[in-house]
């Protein structure tokens, strides 16, 4: 389409196709981060129950004699260990929250972008030209 300043646009096949990829990339960065946020979160919930477990015996031992109470140090390290877990995995569920946010307005704003492009596609006259 030219017009008398001689400025040209594009085809809008060749935006949409531009738009497509660009949202295509950015969807699978989005599908990336939420993989290795996933990643990490089943990691850490697999060592939080090992850690629970561990502390839930060494409690168990120290009451009933078969541990020393000099291992209350261990039991403080492991609580600590544990509520830092409850907090990561807090964090982790609020970044993968956050993720399939971001992930569903992708999706709308490619939703739109196809919605008007198929409006511009049916609004052009029969036999326009494409450039």
């Amino acid at each position: 389409m030219a017009s008398i300043f001689g400025f040209r646009s594009r085809d809008p096949a060749r935006d949409r196709q531009t738009d497509v990829s660009r949202l295509d990339r950015l969807a699978k960065l989005f599908e990336q981060i939420a993989a290795e946020i996933e990643s990490e979160r089943a990691g850490l919930e697999n060592r939080y129950r090992t850690t629970a477990t561990n502390a839930a015996f060494l409690v168990e031992a120290m009451e009933n004699g078969s541990a020393s109470d000099k291992r209350s140090s261990e039991v403080s390290a492991l609580t600590q260990s544990i509520l830092n877990c409850e907090r990561r995995i807090a964090a982790l569920s609020r970044q993968d929250g956050m993720m399939k946010d971001l992930r569903h307005s992708l999706d709308i704003v490619f939703d739109e972008s196809a919605d008007s492009a198929a409006t511009a596609e049916f609004a052009r006259p029969a036999g326009a030209g494409r450039g």
